[in-house]
């Protein structure tokens, strides 16, 4: 179950083998099906989601060392609905309405369970399934109509559609059930269809403005000093050459601790000045990040933007990374500390999302959503944003402690569904890590990976500010209507095990059944 559970993972950067969502789920689904029991079958999913989260973040182990097979083996108990519920309703043989219940409550099931662990306490969202799609925009386009979570159920329900297909086999005296493999067949196709039919009815909203924008990438350098010197350097060299064409940017964006001191205090006044030497020469605001000591409180990371004239604006990071930046439930955990590089003190999250406003080339304001680093797995952030009125999704992020693994690539991929679900377009410059922009579909424009180093420059076109996709609108009901029909079905199974009034007189009738060798036979 373990290694069951870690398949999947394949599908997800920087393996990329994103057409294995399709089927990863199936050894694991068939392993939990034939379950002796429904309890056994949720113990299975356990196991199963530990292998998952294991797998997804094994990149972390250096810096949190056995904390992920904790993570894994806490939070894969999430995974037990899943299994029982797959074990209920897809236990051979399957009758037609535990069929038709199973396509809709297994999915429901397991997007609950990455519902739950995207909740910030629980450490947040990652290797949410869906995400894996981020490469298509024909099946990102669900996203614009319920976020990630629609891809998730799209996905989940084709693995078990393709379940149904498998248990319609012959098997043990009982034949082919062609009528089961018709509905696996459809139900299938009808997963793998919704993406491209949400695109094509979809279409995307006219941009009203364009943009360029310049994101500066210095690469590895530790030294707090030169790492700032050498994005001064990058940001310099736009003000002499430009881009063929002469085109130049209306915002240059730095990535995640850019600069290492806070550019409000006097005594850096030094630093400040060079920055907005920098906006004046090159002609465009500059957002920069900064970490910044507050007395007596900690630490805070911090997007700053700056003009020729000084400091127009900040925002303070909310979401923070587990383990990373804090430790959850430190007065338990706190012991991780002296095995591994786990915080070692929390830092002091910002008071939520608000917009700010570089001006572009022609002087008019460009309303941006700004977010930092971790903060891109969160999709109720860029949806506040939008909301707000932001015109452009902005990323600062540093991932040089994972250099090398597979988590700034998977880092990077959800600017694309982050895009796709808000029709904005994103762009994320990293320190270290993949500096990448995608359009207000989620498609990729730019991509400079983790060995490089360089400024990548970008044309957008943004969406008019009162835009909004499905989701804007509506939200995370996905979800919560993934939790209405689990809960239902709760009341149903235990409704079931008890035998109400009403199923016992229905036994005295005679009207169950008791089935042996595929037959039906009364009771």
């Amino acid at each position: 179950m373990l290694l069951a559970g870690a398949l999947p993972i394949l599908s997800f950067p920087a393996a990329n083998l994103e057409f294995l969502a399709w089927f990863g789920l199936v050894p694991g689904l068939v392993l939990i099906v034939r379950s002796p029991s429904a309890r056994e079958g949720g113990i299975r999913a356990w196991w199963l989601g530990a292998g998952y989260l294991i797998a997804a973040l094994y990149w972390m182990a250096p810096e949190i060392g056995p904390a992920v097979l904790l993570v894994g083996a806490a939070f894969g108990a999430l995974w037990v609905p899943f299994g029982v519920a797959a074990a209920s309703l897809l236990r051979p043989p399957v009758s037609w309405p535990r069929a038709l219940a199973a396509l809709v409550v297994v999915p429901s099931c397991w997007l609950l369970t990455e519902w739950l662990r995207s909740w910030q306490a629980l450490g947040g969202p990652w290797a949410v399934y869906g995400v894996s799609q981020w490469q298509h925009p024909a099946m990102l386009a669900l996203a614009a109509v319920g976020g990630v979570w629609l891809i998730s159920f799209a996905l989940v329900m084709s693995n078990v559609a393709i379940v149904l297909v498998i248990e319609s086999l012959p098997r043990q005296g009982a034949g082919l059930r062609p009528g089961l493999a018709l509905v696996g067949v459809a139900a299938g196709l009808a997963g793998a269809g919704a993406g491209p039919l949400a695109f094509a009815l979809t279409p995307a909203t006219p941009a009203v403005r364009q943009v360029t924008i310049a994101m500066v990438q210095p690469g590895i350098i530790n030294n707090t000093v030169q790492r700032v010197d050498a994005s001064e350097r990058l940001t310099a060299e736009l003000s002499r050459s430009g881009r063929p064409g002469g085109v130049k940017p209306d915002l240059i964006v730095w990535g995640e601790s850019s600069t290492a001191v806070d550019l409000t205090l006097a005594k850096n006044r030094g630093q400040l000045d060079t920055m907005e030497r920098l906006a004046r020469e090159d002609g465009a605001d500059l957002l920069v990040n900064q970490d910044t000591t507050v007395p007596g409180k900690g630490q805070e990371k911090v997007g700053v933007l700056i003009g020729p004239a000084g400091i127009l604006g900040e925002y303070i990071k909310t979401r923070l990374v587990p383990f990373g930046e804090y430790i959850p439930f430190r007065q338990q955990l706190g012991w991780l500390t002296k095995i591994s590089k786990a915080a070692a003190s929390n830092m002091i999250p910002g008071t939520g999302a608000h917009l700010l406003y570089p001006t572009d080339r022609t002087g008019k304001p460009l309303p941006i959503g700004v977010l930092i680093c971790f903060e891109s797995a969160f999709p109720d952030m860029s949806r506040v944003d939008t909301v707000k009125g932001a015109q452009l999704i902005v990323y600062q992020s540093a991932t040089s402690t994972f250099q090398g693994t597979w988590g700034p690539d998977q880092h990077a991929s959800l600017g694309a569904v982050r895009a796709a679900e808000t029709g904005r377009p994103v762009v994320q410059a990293a320190l270290t890590g993949v500096t990448a922009a995608f359009d207000a579909r989620g498609r990729l424009l730019a991509w400079m990976g983790q060995s490089s180093r360089g400024v990548v420059i970008v044309r957008l076109g943004l969406p008019a500010a009162s835009a909004r996709t499905v989701y804007d609108r509506f939200g995370d009901y996905v979800p919560w209507s993934a939790l209405a029909v689990v809960v239902l079905s709760a009341l149903v199974m235990f409704a079931n095990s008890r035998g109400f009034p009403g199923r016992r007189a229905s036994a005295k009738r005679g009207d169950e059944a008791q089935y042996a060798t595929g037959q039906s036979v009364p009771s």
